[in-house]
């Protein structure tokens, strides 16, 4: 979740009278607690601003960065009570101090404890895993293509289209599309990385291992 919430733009945010859909305006402070940043002149602002307090619910959806079927890669919701941090200058300041949380992607469904979403750190390619999929998506496929070679022959054999799906400091995930449906199939790094800058040399040593063309 943690992850998640590193990576994506776009929440929506709800309370008993207001729904706001936010874009480039959270961040989690050290202690785990999701900030928004509202417009001051917004009436979910305006509303927080009057009540001092309200109960909210945050909907965050992961969404791979590449057009492919099904894009939604998980769904996270946090429920709490939203209070205005600091209610000076062109926007407000918030706080959701959590009470529960919940997850869902492709291992199911799960509660996350706030305390454990608190003392969780982000995946350090979240920021910046985007970009780096878009990359591999932008070259005409062909490393996809050839990073495919590591997939097993009788799923590579049925996949009409390859995507990239996710990365992370594990490995790289390739979405397969077949006639029927999708499988996803990850492709591990000979190490788990620290930071986006050591990709490239994984990402090579993936493509050291297939076969010649």
């Amino acid at each position: 979740m943690r992850t998640l919430l590193a990576g994506t733009e776009s929440l929506t945010l709800r309370t008993p009278d207001h729904r706001a859909e936010l874009a480039g305006r959270h961040t989690v402070d050290p202690a785990g607690r999701l900030r928004l940043t509202l417009p001051a002149d917004s009436r979910v602002a305006r509303h927080l601003l009057a009540a001092g307090e309200v109960a909210a619910q945050v909907e965050v959806t992961g969404l791979a960065p590449v057009p492919m079927r099904d894009r939604v890669r998980s769904r996270a919701t946090l429920s709490g009570w939203l209070t205005a941090a600091d209610p000076g200058g062109v926007d407000v300041s918030a706080r959701l101090d959590l009470v529960t949380a919940e997850l869902v992607d492709a291992d199911g469904d799960a509660p996350v404890a706030p305390e454990d979403l608190a003392a969780a750190r982000p995946d350090p390619l979240a920021a910046d895993e985007a970009d780096l999929l878009r990359r591999l998506g932008d070259d005409g496929q062909q490393t996809v293509r050839t990073l495919a070679q590591l997939v097993p022959g009788p799923l590579r054999r049925e996949a009409r289209r390859i995507h990239p799906l996710r990365l992370d400091r594990c490995g790289l995930v390739l979405r397969l599309e077949s006639a029927t449906g999708h499988r996803d199939v990850r492709l591990p790094f000979t190490r788990s990385l620290r930071g986006p800058d050591q990709v490239p040399a994984e990402i090579a040593r993936l493509l050291a291992r297939c076969a010649p063309r």
